[in-house]
């Protein structure tokens, strides 16, 4: 198959000396971008804002009001076929990913079939997986028709953001949904380690929280979907932020799926700082169907994922400018 066919980015597909496809992401428009932002990752510091202001600012008949909608936001039924919302989808889609820039490095992109399902298993989470963006159908880059994120639950109760990421192709994370969807030929997105990483995360080095996540795998298994190991290299950067400490904390993370911290980017907003981002897809790893895999053998295809991870960090870690950056696999 050809790349670069129908890229809602402008960005072209170019082939590197050692064979990787390369995208660059080139859509870039001061206005159009921060507005893309903005509506793609403005809905948390948004939310925050009018919580505190109901609380400490506004009369109560208003609060009230403010809450209200709020709650009808957060309950209101969404759907990913809305034209409207696909058609914002795609606005973001389009403008966001140029901002950092991302630069998309695909080591066999002849590998990929329209016709099949994969399991992508993304990495690092950093504050928020902003590079994922890159994968999306909408941008096309990869030759997948069919893409869904799967994401912390605690999205889909957040108003607003929900019904942005839902237009953005993202579901709940839930092993309902992982099979559901790949069952019906969608390649799956999931950030194994997810929010469970930014407890563990630091200034100095990148961690992916891998040791103990198998169920992607054991799901991959189940259905014969190949495991494809994904890493973005800059993504620390996009964000300047603070976490509480404390065991209490990382308590209360496990409890609501969604790890307090405290984040800001340009100017203290939610607008990220323009790093460019080099997010590697590497090979997909085979793998046969198997309804039920043994422990062993989710071990040792686990083991196989995780290898590729590192693989593929220390192999392009350079090139993305960053050798002197330090994986740490928990």
């Amino acid at each position: 198959m050809d790349a670069g066919n129908g890229l809602s980015n402008g960005g072209a597909a170019e082939t590197a000396p050692d064979g990787t496809t390369v995208f660059r992401a080139t859509a870039y428009s001061p206005l159009r971008t921060t507005v893309a932002l903005v509506l793609w990752l403005g809905a948390i510091h948004f939310n925050v804002l009018l919580l505190l202001a109901s609380l400490f600012l506004l009369p109560h008949r208003i609060a009230a009001m403010v809450l209200g909608t709020q709650l009808f936001f957060m309950l209101v039924p969404v759907s990913d076929k809305s034209r409207i919302g696909r058609k914002i989808a795609r606005f973001v889609s389009e403008n966001v990913i140029g901002h950092f820039p991302v630069t998309l490095h695909v080591e066999d992109y002849q590998a990929f079939d329209p016709k099949r399902a994969y399991v992508f298993g993304y990495e690092p989470h950093s504050v928020l997986p902003v590079g994922l963006g890159a994968l999306m159908d909408l941008v096309g880059f990869m030759p997948l028709p069919k893409i869904k994120v799967l994401a912390s639950s605690a999205v889909f109760y957040t108003p607003f953001l929900r019904q942005i990421w839902t237009w953005l192709g993202l579901v709940p994370a839930s092993r309902k949904s992982f099979y559901s969807y790949l069952g019906a030929g969608y390649t799956c997105i999931i950030v194994p380690g997810g929010v469970q990483e930014i407890l563990h995360m630091d200034h100095d080095s990148e961690v992916v929280f891998l040791k103990s996540r198998k169920g992607f795998v054991k799901i991959a298994m189940g259905t014969g979907s190949p495991l494809v190991p994904v890493f973005c290299f800059g993504q620390g950067s996009v964000y300047k932020w603070w976490r509480p400490g404390g065991k209490l904390i990382v308590k209360i993370a496990r409890a609501i799926k969604f790890t307090p911290i405290i984040f800001w980017g340009k100017f203290g907003t939610p607008i990220p700082f323009a790093t460019p981002l080099h997010l590697v897809v590497g090979k997909p790893i085979e793998v046969k169907k198997n309804p039920q895999p043994t422990y062993d053998e989710i071990n040792e295809v686990h083991e196989q994922f995780v290898v590729a991870m590192q693989e593929l960090f220390e192999k392009y870690k350079t090139k993305a400018g960053y050798d002197k950056l330090k994986l740490r696999v928990l």
